[in-house]
């Protein structure tokens, strides 16, 4: 791979960060609103503010999906908004305009890669970096990155095997679920992004070790630990005016002596939090009820029947706690509270003398801790996950046992009985914070990291030099499999060819096909096929141009990265159900075989198998019996939509053909696909639902002209290129 010099760049980086879910806007983050829009929206907002503060950052994009829906701001409607210094938000249309819950955006991920790379390549510069965030964004960077040749960072923010086993072990059964989370979509995303990542973020050496070690495609010399900073311009220690404050007035309507020390929690409504633990721990110790005051800060609400299920539940058992326990007078419980309201909460609980707890069964890394130790406030922390790195940091508080909510209790006395401790414990909390966690601190670690690999990666793929320009007047493209697609129906193939050679100047015509270039060119002689301008062969893992059939070797050398095929045969070679394909069928960066599903593993064990030997590829299957293995960067689909961007054929202009699973990846996202009448079966049953899909009823080339009618594919065109000439 060639070296990248400073004079092959622009000065300054470009960062391309990546969140697709949740809502996401420069100020007043609607945070809590539900479990979509909590600390990680927060995170990427900072971060990107963060690097655009930087001298060595030219420009900083945070992409997520733009949301164009009544019951949300129109905010999130807005396709570029600027931040500070340099930083934007790009919002990318995918799929339904309406806002969805990150479990339901699976099937439009592949719409928002296609958006973003028109999106990309329409600026002056490609990124030098993308960085995503949680598994559905780690699915998109993938992808972006494998088609661009752009290093890909990655932040995991939670993971999908640490809640599986959570809600396993709450009595959750595994097909519940999968109904409700989409785990296992997710979960093989996130072993998709730990394989194409050149570095994988992490708050906590725990997260490391004991939540990213569950990953079969687990390598932690690529994981580093940068905790993430927070604003030490919001979050301060008191002013002495916190009082006087709407949001003050507000919690201290519902406290009968306002004036105790605030134990402050402020979460999410969501089980994991915990917080009726602490209620519990509250209502049973004395001690407490006669020194402190609890105020739950969960988000906000109207009308609680109007939350989600979740919510629902959470806030409906807190209301009833609080009533049971009569606890009336002594918990505060406010229904809304604005963004900028937080920190001054923070500031009412420490100038009171209060405490701050996280009871969260489980806890990642703990924002809110620091958020909290930065404005002076002692903390009680759940022992288990992050929380443990910031105590030890900044020692300013304890741990405790989330499950005991004794421990608890005694925990937060600890902290309230000792007003020397308290102070001690309080400055230390700032100290630590300034040192550790503060974003400035943070951006430059972050750089150290990403800068050598930058450095060492050569320019993006689009911008390294092809043997082949794009086409004169082509503004759209005709891409098809051989075998199932083409060849399956030849009374139709006449008229077929006969459009591919009328419109031979003005729409590129393609074949995608498993085959290997020799026998996908005798096959297509046997049947009069025209010569295709562009020839994607052995399942996207070469690409050819005519005339001469030149190959795209930026694409070659681009896939080889990771390939270690002798690897590959040795692991599949001790499986049961699979024997070798002959010679002839297979390739430098292919390897095929016969499979029997009566006996072979499954494609996603095969994966397991291969991630646990550190092997990044992709395994095909295609018409229930045919297994090829390529390089994570090739497929059908990639290698298409690398073309298309080489030749600037806009994705929503590109016709694909298929009929098998191997051309799965080329139908999703934003081209205009036709499944062929003879291969309605259960390879491509998923994609039933899908915009933009048609499901043919002619077989083979028969569909694919019924398909061109459908789309109105050919209109236009010949006026287009007269207009041209």
């Amino acid at each position: 791979m060639t070296e990248r010099s400073n004079a092959h760049r622009p000065a300054g980086l470009y960062i391309c960060l990546i969140s697709v879910h949740g809502l996401i806007r420069g100020g007043e983050l609607e945070l809590g609103r539900d479990a979509d829009t909590g600390g990680q929206t927060k995170y990427v907002v900072e971060l990107a503010r963060a690097l655009a503060a930087c001298e060595e950052v030219a420009r900083v994009d945070l992409l997520t999906r733009l949301v164009d829906d009544p019951q949300v701001s129109a905010d999130y409607a807005v396709p570029i908004e600027a931040l500070d210094g340099g930083a934007r938000i790009v919002r990318i249309a995918a799929g339904p305009a309406g806002y969805i819950a990150k479990e339901q955006l699976w099937e439009h991920i592949d719409g928002f890669v296609d958006g973003a790379i028109d999106f990309l390549r329409a600026e002056p510069r490609l990124p030098d970096l993308l960085h995503s965030h949680y598994a559905d964004a780690g699915y998109a960077g993938s992808r972006i990155a494998h088609i661009l040749g752009i290093p890909l960072v990655h932040t995991g923010h939670s993971l999908g095997r640490v809640k599986r086993g959570r809600l396993l072990a709450s009595g959750l059964d595994a097909d519940a679920i999968e109904q409700r989370y989409n785990m296992s979509r997710r979960i093989e995303a996130e072993e998709t992004t730990l394989a194409a990542a050149e570095r994988v973020i992490t708050s906590t050496h725990q997260e490391i070790e004991e939540q990213y070690g569950l990953y079969d495609y687990y390598q932690p010399d690529r994981m580093r630990v940068i905790p993430p900073g927070t604003d030490l311009t919001c979050f301060h220690p008191p002013e002495g005016g916190e009082w006087h404050s709407p949001i003050a007035r507000e919690i201290a309507r519902f406290l009968r002596e306002p004036e105790k020390p605030l134990i402050l929690a402020l979460s999410r409504p969501d089980p994991r939090k915990n917080i009726a633990a602490l209620v519990t721990a509250f209502a049973q110790d004395e001690t407490l009820r006669r020194a402190a005051n609890l105020v739950i800060v969960a988000g906000n609400r109207d009308d609680i029947r109007d939350l989600d299920a979740g919510a629902q539940e959470v806030l409906g058992d807190l209301l009833l706690q609080i009533d049971r326990l009569d606890l009336y007078g002594s918990v505060a419980f406010p229904k809304h509270h604005a963004a900028q309201d937080v920190a001054l909460i923070y500031r009412l609980a420490a100038i009171s003398g209060g405490v701050f707890v996280n009871p969260a069964l489980t806890e990642p890394f703990g924002l809110t801790l620091i958020e909290a130790a930065a404005s002076g406030l002692p903390i009680v922390a759940t022992e288990d996950g992050g929380p443990r790195d910031i105590i030890e940091n900044c020692r300013n508080g304890v741990l405790v046992n989330p499950l005991d909510p004794g421990a608890i209790a005694r925990g937060i006395n600890e902290l309230l009985s000792d007003w020397e401790s308290w102070q001690k414990r309080s400055l230390s909390g700032l100290e630590g914070v300034r040192e550790h966690y503060a974003w400035p601190a943070h951006a430059q670690a972050y750089l150290a990291m990403v800068q050598p690999i930058v450095q060492r990666t050569g320019p993006p793929l689009l911008s390294r030099p092809t043997a082949r320009r794009p086409l004169l007047y082509h503004d759209r493209a005709i891409f098809t499999d051989l075998d199932e697609s083409l060849l399956h129906e030849p009374d139709a193939l006449p008229e077929l060819v006969r459009l591919i050679r009328q419109h031979h100047n003005s729409v590129t015509f393609g074949i995608a096909t498993g085959r290997r270039l020799d026998s996908a060119l005798g096959v297509m002689k046997q049947h009069g096929i025209p010569e295709p301008h562009v020839l994607i062969t052995s399942c996207g893992t070469a690409i050819h141009y005519a005339p001469e059939l030149t190959e795209d070797l930026a694409w070659t050398q681009h896939i080889e990265r990771q390939w270690t095929p002798q690897v590959i045969r040795r692991v599949l070679g001790k499986l049961p159900g699979l024997v070798r394909q002959p010679p002839e069928a297979q390739g430098p960066f292919k390897l095929s075989y016969y499979i029997d599903p009566d006996k072979a593993p499954g494609v996603q064990q095969i994966n397991q198998l291969l991630h646990q030997e550190e092997q990044a590829a992709n395994v095909l299957l295609s018409f229930g019996q045919f297994l090829d293995v390529v390089p994570i960067r090739a497929s059908k689909g990639l290698a298409l939509r690398y073309v298309a961007a080489r030749w600037d054929i806009p994705l929503d202009r590109v016709l694909v053909a298929g009929g098998s699973g191997a051309d799965e990846d080329m139908m999703r996202g934003n081209t205009l696909a036709v499944v062929v009448g003879n291969r309605h079966d259960e390879e491509l049953s998923m994609l039933a639902d899908l915009d933009r899909i048609y499901f043919a009823r002619a077989p083979g080339a028969g569909g694919i002209l019924e398909a061109i009618e459908h789309y109105a594919f050919l209109a236009g065109v010949d006026a287009l290129r007269a207009a041209g000439e």
